[in-house]
């Protein structure tokens, strides 16, 4: 079994100082072992609710009789299916010397769960699990890791065909159970083509207008499908950085789809040919070393940013952390070069450095403040902040 020991210990240090904390992820990204994992490791008794089991939703019928004698760690799986939870929770936890923690796990973004947000505002503390990343996979995973994507259970099949099986089948649960479960009406073919067709805008500007001509919808309701899967979180909206420097900028969202395997299986890319064969070979590749970056960082996706010119300058990624500005551009080649682009960002956004993260074995400098950093050597030569 991968050990999760970064995730572990974020995790520890949340628990150690909330009395509640959440693990939000995608259906099936490995909430649930690494809860199981985490109590495992404790010497208290641990408490497993699994609110898509009947028995235990019978169990939680009076949530206060039910919780308020245990002590220890009380883990709750798809919190989202009993909203009714959250005052309870709030209430237990403000009890004077509570010996109790709480660990939610929600397949939904902390906005969708509106009622932890308002219910224990100040109590909580989120932490998004993501699929496997390199530091957990290891050296010379990264192109399986690429194909298959992080999902535990796809990236350790057997075979990428029983990968890509895997993926098909979550594509199809997550489309017929889980969004209507989330308490959308949305049917599962409409929002099947919206997903696909987003696969193949991956890594480019979101165009609500061009979406709802093709569906012959309004722009409204093309934007609540891109918030639908946003707030699932299979989709991901890298945001704009915009300010005054006297040129027209981009202030339009870029969209990825979360994870590099089902991006393929949306695309029907069966193996490593058919993604070098394919014209979203640069964006797939794009999105997959954008995901390991802001992982590598240990920054979240708010506050990471992308910014372009209607002139077209622009730049793939860019951190503004205080007084500091940090440029990425991922190039699939193994020979990387200063563009004029690259130059015009250095210049408008005054970045203090420019990483260019490439396809090739070596790392070396191009020019003054700019660095080609092999994706390989990416763990060696990238810190977090």
């Amino acid at each position: 079994m991968i050990q999760r020991k970064l995730e572990f210990k974020k995790l520890a240090d949340m628990v150690s100082v909330n009395p509640v904390v959440g693990i939000i992820g995608a259906r099936q990204v490995g909430k649930t072992t690494l809860a199981r994992q985490f109590a495992a490791s404790l010497k208290k008794p641990s408490y497993f609710f699994d609110l898509e089991n009947p028995d235990d939703m019978a169990r939680i019928a009076e949530p206060m009789l039910a919780f308020r004698d245990l002590k220890g760690i009380v883990v709750i799986d798809e919190v989202q299916h009993a909203p009714n939870l959250f005052k309870v929770l709030r209430v237990l936890a403000d009890r004077p010397g509570n010996k109790t923690k709480f660990i939610i796990l929600g397949s939904a973004s902390p906005g969708l769960l509106k009622q932890s947000a308002e219910s224990l505002a100040g109590r909580i503390a989120y932490h998004q699990l993501e699929g496997f990343h390199m530091d957990e996979t290891g050296a010379g995973s990264e192109n399986r890791l690429w194909l298959r994507g992080g999902f535990p259970l796809s990236y350790t099949a057997g075979t990428d065909e029983d990968s890509f099986e895997w993926r098909k089948n979550f594509v199809r649960t997550f489309l017929e159970r889980d969004i209507p479960q989330l308490g959308f009406s949305i049917g599962a073919v409409t929002l099947r083509r919206f997903w696909t067709m987003l696969a193949h805008y991956h890594a480019q500007i979101w165009n609500a207008s061009e979406f709802a001509r093709a569906f012959g919808i309004a722009d409204t309701t093309i934007r609540k499908y891109l918030d639908i899967l946003t707030s699932a979180l299979v989709v991901r909206q890298l945001q704009p950085w915009h300010e005054n420097i006297g040129k027209r900028q981009v202030k339009a969202p870029k969209v990825y789809i979360a994870d590099a395997g089902i991006l393929h299986v949306l695309l029907n890319l069966r193996s490593a040919a058919d993604i070098e064969g394919h014209p979203k070979l640069g964006a797939s590749w794009e999105g997959f070393v954008i995901g390991e970056l802001i992982r590598r960082l240990g920054t979240p996706w708010e506050e990471c940013h992308f910014w372009s010119t209607h002139t077209g300058a622009e730049l793939d990624l860019l951190l503004v952390r205080g007084a500091r500005r940090i440029g990425f551009e991922i190039k699939r080649t193994s020979i990387p070069h200063v563009t004029r682009s690259m130059r015009s960002a250095i210049e408008s956004l005054k970045l203090d450095s420019l990483i260019i993260v490439h396809a090739g074995s070596h790392t070396f400098d191009l020019d003054d403040g700019i660095k080609a950093v092999s994706f390989s050597s990416m763990a060696k030569e990238i810190k977090p902040l």
